[in-house]
């Protein structure tokens, strides 16, 4: 056995010689610390795990050789539910058996919380435990927390354990349907000779327990800690390492959390769910436009309800402009919600193509409710909030915004338009100015709204001149 020691990075896992104060890999400074490790044969019992989990990838047939497209059966997988429609939403449907899905999200957020609710009362697992591995808590304070979210499920099992093999003994004695370690970081294996929480110790037990889910069948889950980027940490290689990838978002202070799918193999990305935070635990929030807008207030100048596509559901949210004259030699530029830089291109955009003076002005966007917008479709009505907001006159209440704006000040067509049109109805909205391309591509289909008046546009100052003027 031959003793190794390496330089590893903390934040992208690549491993060094020697020690650089910066990583040339992902840049980061001071991430690289000394691990110690032993160059060792796999044991049995590993390959053989890892020869269950090839298997376990193959196909049905006892042939091992490459099929051809159309020869494959396509069946789907079984799912079955948890307690929360939203996250059976951002799942793709349910939880696939053996998959195994990594959370993220800051402390505090609720992550704990949804995986323990979510999972509890659930007649389809067939009397199989859950079993949730804590390596942060006791028993006890798992306890309490279950009694103030009011869990009363005697097929809930509690394990307070740090070590990959003890807890790996135990999955193997109770065979859960389902399995939370909580977290990952805080796991160590006897067989890496590192500390808890480094690259080598998260890598070699994620993909431990990626071979224990696939060859038991269990559904494992994945607590993570989070980076002060809001990153998961650990080396990325850990995401790609898994099925899916959650991160729960949300300001601390806000009631309401966005769990947002960024990787998914058993369906879409981008898909949210969104919750509130109770005292009772996590609520679901099944019409989240609503709770968005519900605040919102009328004939205010600098405030629009622009729509944006998250997955496949439509979302209705107010985008919130300030543009006030500034004293300072720079001018500030503040956004929440929403990219620096296209708040700055939309100001540029503004200045050269609709001749408004903001260079002499404070702006701030905001996007209420928390929510985070990455869409371009709501470049337009964030441009006509800070139209509205410069020339102090506000918009219609009842109009909906949306659309890409180039370089150009052109308009440019947004996706699943029909979606957005058909949530600003059930809403009760008036009015909506899209772009003219997508507005004539919807015509050609057949789409004809009910109670909403449609305005097609080509260009921003075509936009403005139809709402401000």
């Amino acid at each position: 056995m031959k003793n190794k020691t390496v330089f590893a990075c903390q934040n992208c896992g690549a491993q060094f010689p020697k020690w650089m104060g910066k990583c040339p890999d992902c840049q980061q400074w001071n991430t690289l610390v000394e691990e110690a490790y032993a160059e060792q044969p796999a044991t049995a019992a590993q390959a053989k795990g890892h020869a269950a989990f090839r298997q376990s990838l193959r196909d049905d047939s006892a042939e091992n050789r490459p099929f051809r497209l159309d020869e494959i059966e396509e069946k789907e997988g079984f799912r079955f539910p948890t307690a929360y429609a939203e996250l059976n939403r951002v799942l793709g449907g349910g939880v696939v058996p053996g998959s195994l899905v990594l959370i993220g999200g800051d402390p505090g957020i609720g992550k704990s919380t949804i995986l323990m609710q979510g999972f509890t009362g659930l007649k389809e697992l067939r009397d199989r435990p859950i079993l949730y591995v804590s390596g942060e808590e006791s028993a006890k304070q798992i306890k309490l927390r279950a009694a103030r979210l009011g869990m009363k499920d005697s097929n809930f099992l509690v394990h307070a354990e740090n070590s990959f093999e003890a807890i790996l003994e135990t999955v193997q004695k109770v065979k859960p349907a389902i399995l939370i370690v909580d977290s990952i970081q805080t796991v160590f294996s006897t067989q890496v000779q590192s500390a808890p929480g480094s690259v080598s110790q998260v890598r070699e037990c994620t993909a431990r327990l990626m071979v224990t889910a696939k060859t038991l069948g269990v559904a494992t889950f994945l607590v993570g800690h989070v980076t002060k980027d809001g990153s998961i940490a650990g080396p990325k290689v850990l995401e790609h390492m898994v099925d899916t990838v959650l991160y729960f978002e949300g300001a601390t202070h806000n009631a309401y959390r966005i769990l947002r799918a960024v990787k998914n193999r058993f369906g879409s990305t981008n898909e949210i769910g969104v919750f509130e935070m109770t005292q009772a635990g996590l609520r679901e929030v099944t019409n989240p436009s609503e709770i968005f807008l519900q605040e919102r207030p009328v004939n205010a100048a600098g405030t629009v309800v622009v729509s944006a596509i998250e997955g496949s559901r439509p979302i209705l949210v107010e985008v919130q402009a300030l543009v006030s004259s500034s004293n300072l030699a720079t001018p500030r530029r503040t956004t929440l919600g929403i990219d620096h830089n296209k708040v700055s291109l939309l100001i540029a955009v503004i200045e050269k193509k609709l001749g408004l003076p903001l260079y002499g002005h404070d702006i701030f966007v905001n996007v209420a409710g928390g929510i985070r917008l990455d869409e371009p479709g709501a470049d337009l009505g964030a441009a006509l909030a800070l139209a509205s907001s410069h020339r102090n006159k506000p918009l219609n209440p009842k109009l909906l915004v949306c659309g890409e704006v180039g370089l150009t000040g052109e308009v440019r067509r947004v996706s699943q338009l029909d979606l957005r049109l058909s949530e600003a109805e059930k809403l009760g909205f008036e009015s909506a100015i899209v772009p003219k391309s997508s507005l004539e591509a919807l015509e050609k289909s057949g789409f004809k709204p009910r109670k909403l008046e449609i305005h097609g546009v080509r260009t921003l100052g075509e936009a403005v001149e139809r709402v401000l003027s």
